[in-house]
Parts: structure tokens; sequence; C-alpha cells
């Protein structure tokens, strides 16, 4: 069962680009005394991840900002290396958008929030959601009916919400 609004998100490592390369971060470091939006994604150069639901935090980022949003982080089943490609190429990167990997799954499954769909490849991969979390606490939450969908978990409907 997916997290809800008014719980704190589950204790995790994920990994993540830094400049010596690949770290690994507890999830309690990345969202610690700030404001955040997580919006995760079935993987990397996916059709509607790469083409709808990326765009849309590259395009309400700044606005984002003004609401106060202290990072805007893309969470993926993908590994980092795959991830700072994926990045760079939509423009996430330049945006201001941290790409975080779960490559095991693991807290993604620990989220709720488990894919899998072996006649596309995918395995522990993340279902398309978007959530508002403060100091390690949901606000929001919302998941898509349909991997395909990028309605309720866009940026743009983020923005609504906040």
């Amino acid at each position: 069962m997916a997290i809800a609004a008014g719980e704190r998100l589950p204790e995790g490592r994920v990994l993540r680009m830094g400049e010596g390369g690949v770290e690994e971060v507890a999830t309690r470091e990345l969202f610690a005394g700030r404001r955040v939006v997580l919006f995760g994604v079935p993987g990397a150069y996916t059709s509607t991840c790469t083409n709808a639901h990326v765009p849309s935090f590259v395009r309400t980022r700044p606005r984002l900002a003004e609401k106060g949003v202290d990072a805007v982080l893309c969470l993926a089943g993908n590994d980092p290396f795959v991830l700072r490609a994926w990045g760079e190429a939509t423009g996430a990167t330049a945006a201001g958008i941290e790409m975080i990997a779960d490559p095991s799954g693991d807290w993604i499954v620990a989220l709720g929030e488990e894919l899998t769909n072996p006649a596309v490849g995918f395995h522990r991969r993340s279902r398309r959601f978007a959530a508002l979390i403060e100091d390690g606490v949901v606000r929001h939450w919302a998941d898509e009916e349909s991997p395909g969908a990028c309605t309720v978990s866009s940026g743009e409907a983020m923005l609504e919400r906040i």
C-alpha cells in the first residue's frame, strides 16, 4: 500500500551522482529540514517519462521555488549513471532537478510504489507519482492510475496543490 499524506517517509538509502562519482545517501538526509517535491517515474528514457513527466517539472521548477519548494527530486529504479545522462539530456539537471537512483528498488517498495512489468523489462521500478514532502513528512501524494498517464503527478498539478 502506498504511503499517504500525514505519514513520515520510510528510511532508506538511494544513490546519486556527486562531484566525486556515485554517492549513497540516506533518505532522511534528502528530506530533513526541507520542503521537497519528489516525483517517481518507471524509467529513464521511457516515452511518458521523457516526453511528459520530466518536462513538466523542468517547466514548473522556477514557480515551485517561488512557492517555497527547496528541492525537486526525480526517483527512478535505474542506476545513477543512466540517471545522470538522462537528467542532462532532458534539461532536468540544468533546471535544478536532482536525479535519485534506487536500482535495487528497495526504497520504492518501502514507499508502496513498486511497478513490475517483465514484458518491458521492468522489475521493482517505480509507479508514476508526485509528492510534497516537508521535513520527511508527506503533505500531498498523487499516484497515476496508469503508468502511461501524467496528469495528477505532473509539475502543473503539483503547482495547483501548493
